[in-house]
């Protein structure tokens, strides 16, 4: 396991109002967590947003960028710290209000459950490991972001956060939509940044539906302020998009979703700061 829990690409004050982030993609799994597990470490890709950083970092010029490396079955970075699941989690606060969708189907702020696979871990965990991975992992991961977007917001007068995820295909690829833009139904971001970004999709012949059936997590929640001119939109991959037949490694197709990321950014940036990047 690598002493840091994410890693930042870019210079130390941001060149564009854009940021992206890429926190599901991690496979730094620590000894803790394998020592734990019920299930092989295998089933735990179904919890990954497999590669997704692949896309981000081929995509990226000088755009800061965050990668977590932990992984999501460790923390769920795009979780609240207080989405703690009872049935895992001795700190979990049983405050009487009814269990959200994802905490029941197990996929809290540590996941409880994998796909198929069932109950990841052989035993309850204490409420000291998981405040520790908070104060460890989760807590610097969005001061950082914090901090950035603060930095972009000062500079240029506005900040739009991209958080880059990925999605199990979601039927025929003639017909589904293959990139799913979520700003939680207009809460996180201005509604025009959206529309810039399915004008790009369409360009490229990629279908989208925003925000069915994502329209974003804690990620978007915390940090999207559009008011404040801080914007916060997710965007979630078909990973039959860029993945290989077995949606395990990089495939054929990775080209192809780099260049529609990179017009993203491209499109939002302008949205952003008009004339900007012709100026340049």
């Amino acid at each position: 396991m690598t002493g840091e829990s994410f890693v930042r690409h870019g210079a130390a004050e941001p060149r564009s109002p854009v940021i992206l982030s890429v926190p599901h993609a991690g496979r730094d799994y620590p000894d803790a967590l394998r020592a734990a597990l019920r299930v092989p470490l295998a089933a735990l890709r179904g919890l990954e947003d497999r590669h997704a950083d692949a896309i981000a970092l081929a995509a990226r010029r000088d755009e800061t960028l965050f990668v977590a490396t932990r992984p999501r079955a460790w923390i769920d970075l795009n979780r609240a710290e207080h989405e703690r699941d009872p049935r895992l989690d001795d700190g979990a606060w049983p405050h009487g209000a009814p269990l959200s969708a994802k905490l029941r189907s197990g996929l809290g702020l540590v996941p409880r459950r994998v796909g198929n696979a069932g109950d990841i871990w052989q035993r309850r965990l204490s409420a000291d490991e998981v405040q520790q991975r908070i104060h460890a992992d989760h807590r610097p991961w969005h001061a950082a972001i914090d901090a950035v977007l603060a930095s972009a917001r000062a500079r240029f007068g506005v900040a739009v956060l991209l958080d880059v995820h990925s999605m199990p295909p979601l039927g025929n690829p003639a017909t589904a939509a293959r990139l799913v833009p979520g700003d939680r139904f207009g809460k996180s971001a201005a509604g025009r940044f959206l529309g810039r970004i399915e004008g790009v999709a369409r360009a490229h012949g990629i279908r989208t539906m925003a925000n069915t059936p994502y329209s974003g997590g804690h990620i978007l929640e915390r940090h999207g302020d559009p008011r404040r001119g801080v914007h916060a939109i997710q965007l979630e991959f078909d990973r039959a998009l860029y993945l290989d037949p077995a949606l395990d490694q990089p495939g054929p197709g990775l080209a192809t979703a780099v260049r529609l990321l990179r017009d993203i950014i491209d499109a939002v940036a302008d949205e952003a700061l008009p004339g900007a990047i012709a100026a340049e």
